[in-house]
């Protein structure tokens, strides 16, 4: 927790030394050419569609265009490296996502400290995962399925969308406070786990919403539970995770992230705008969609979130001795 407490005030710090109107007037002249929006993840998925979503709204809202770019590599961590050496001028923003807390502790040797070298801007979204058997495991229930697992150890094959993936560590969770002995298989991407999964060449999964609903609804899989301490909108009948497992939770999240240093007025003027947009019933119905609740809040709300989901997966991989492909 320190190592955010040092970003915020040195970001603070850095900002005071602004004459106030000097930094009112580069706020008020933002932005004067277009934006970029760096994202860690292919074109198409769920993290490109709400980037190019908040991106679409920014640019008819501010006038200049916030434009997607696509880094994907080495679990995003090339996005966030490019993020990081880029000015700290508010034009060159980052999508922030689950994966920068996991990868802080999965990697050991990156070339930047996620909590100390950027700043955060605003919260966009969070989504469920939704814990899914194949329909031939003979559970429907998730204690069905922690007894099934237990009398079955080792013979249960778990899909992810590759190490140190939410997918993965939230397995993981599950498994460290359940006490199951399931093996974990890592894919290379959602769309082959899932594919193994629906031919029930492995057993269970926990993935992200929006690629496994229609598979649910068409009885092709079984939802179990949801992994946020609230039902999921688009899965209003299945459970939360929490009620079988106290304490358990995980989801996927987003928000926007900015070089550190970038002016406080700046920072600003993103939050407050990106709070408009999610406060905006389309862009909701949006991010509804994509099975997802709106985060909103201020920079430091959305900072607390990166710090204590550090320290959650970070616990997670020590414990698990996760290490990366």
């Amino acid at each position: 927790m320190k190592l955010p407490r040092r970003s915020f005030l040195h970001l603070a710090a850095g900002a005071a030394a602004l004459p106030a109107v000097s930094r009112i007037a580069w706020a008020q002249a933002y932005p004067t050419r277009p934006v970029r929006i760096i994202v860690g993840q292919a074109a198409g998925s769920g993290t490109d569609i709400a980037a190019r979503l908040l991106g679409q709204w920014l640019s008819e809202r501010l006038g200049k265009s916030f434009v997607v770019e696509n880094r994907p590599g080495a679990g995003g961590n090339m996005a966030t490296e490019a993020v990081v050496r880029s000015p700290a001028d508010g034009y060159t923003l980052l999508l922030v996502n689950s994966s920068n807390t996991i990868n802080a502790t999965l990697y050991d040797k990156l070339s930047f400290v996620f909590l100390r070298d950027i700043a955060p801007v605003a919260g966009i979204l969070r989504a469920p995962l939704v814990l899914e058997v194949h329909p031939s495991v003979p559970v429907r229930t998730v204690p069905e399925f922690i007894a099934y697992a237990k009398s079955n150890p080792g013979k249960l094959n778990m899909a992810s969308a590759g190490i140190g993936s939410v997918h993965h560590l939230s397995g993981e969770l599950f498994k460290f406070m359940t006490g199951v002995d399931v093996i974990h298989v890592p894919y290379r991407g959602t769309t082959p786990a899932l594919s193994d999964l629906l031919a029930g060449q492995v057993q269970a999964m926990f993935d992200s919403t929006p690629s496994s609903i229609p598979h649910i609804k068409a009885g092709k899989l079984r939802a179990l539970a949801v992994t946020t301490t609230t039902r999921a909108e688009v899965l209003p009948e299945i459970p939360i995770l929490g009620d079988f497992v106290p304490g358990y939770e995980a989801s996927g999240w987003l928000g926007f992230g900015v070089p550190k240093d970038t002016p406080a007025a700046i920072i600003g003027m993103l939050n407050r705008e990106v709070n408009a947009a999610l406060a905006d019933p389309t862009i909701k119905a949006r991010i509804a969609d994509l099975g997802g609740v709106v985060l909103a809040g201020s920079p430091a709300d959305f900072g607390k979130l990166i710090a204590e989901e550090t320290e959650k997966w970070g616990k997670v991989i020590r414990a698990a001795n996760i290490k990366p492909e």
